[in-house]
């Protein structure tokens, strides 16, 4: 196995070869600076109900990439491969989860097309060089996440609520938080919701559909982002033959720096 001392100085390329070796983790944190990306893989004669789904749904849907029929590769990280360089995929089978494994490669299909759509990982970093804290890194969980009362425009045969990423985020840092999200569209923008869970429809934050429950500091306020979860929760509704997607929080790392995907932000003088 690929060790890895610290994956916050990892660049993508050693981050992928890592999880190639074998190393299983959340990747939030890893190779800071660098834009990761949420994986749906369906077969071809659903690959335009998802493109439709994540167009009518842009904020938890960014697409950054999609793939020719059986294409493993991505112009996101030349040299790449879709089936092995994630850390832990999921394999669906009518809308169940039939699996969690390290590599897909012996799963995939000749009529598979792969979309990769953006994730929140990616403007942590410019969270953490604002001093914003993280609470689910300083804790060394995986961020969590939770599926709303809040239903997804349908496409064609998909459907299902949208899911959103927490942050607990010191109440004097929201609006910095906001602004810093929002200046990257491409990866979810700024939150859905800031507050009260129970707008959302959201129980209990101890627990989280995905991901892992993280404690708050005294002070934070909850922050909800759309997720890159949400096309699962939409096989999970929808319920097509196969699909291979990521596990939650197990991201692709691609070779693209995240200031690719910032734009201007207006500010007021």
């Amino acid at each position: 196995m690929t060790r890895v001392d610290d994956p916050a100085t990892t660049s993508p390329e050693q981050a992928r070869a890592a999880f190639r070796a074998g190393t299983v983790a959340p990747t939030s944190g890893w190779a800071p600076g660098f834009t990761q990306t949420n994986l749906i893989a369906v077969p071809r004669d659903w690959a335009y109900d998802v493109l439709l789904f994540c167009q009518r749904n842009p904020r938890p849907c960014p697409v950054l990439d999609v793939t020719d029929p059986g294409d493993t590769s991505t112009v996101l990280a030349p040299g790449a491969d879709l089936s092995r360089d994630l850390p832990r995929y999921r394999v669906w089978r009518h809308g169940e989860l039939a699996e969690e494994v390290e590599d897909v490669r012996g799963l995939w299909q000749e009529n598979l097309v792969a979309f990769s759509i953006g994730c929140s990982f990616t403007f942590e970093t410019g969270l953490r060089a604002a001093g914003v804290p993280l609470r689910h890194l300083e804790q060394g969980r995986n961020v969590p996440m939770y599926v709303t009362n809040r239903r997804c425009r349908p496409a064609g045969r998909l459907h299902g609520p949208l899911v959103v990423s927490m942050r607990p985020i010191p109440a004097g840092l929201v609006g910095e938080a906001v602004a810093i999200s929002g200046a990257m569209p491409a990866v979810h923008g700024a939150p859905v919701h800031v507050g009260d869970p129970g707008e959302l429809g959201i129980v209990d934050l101890g627990r989280p559909d995905f991901g892992e429950p993280v404690e708050a500091d005294p002070g934070d306020v909850p922050v909800f982002w759309a997720c890159g979860v949400t096309p699962q929760a939409a096989l999970m509704a929808s319920k097509p033959p196969f699909a291979i997607t990521h596990s939650p929080g197990h991201m692709f790392i691609t070779d693209r720096a995240d200031s690719e995907y910032r734009v201007p932000v207006q500010r007021n003088e």
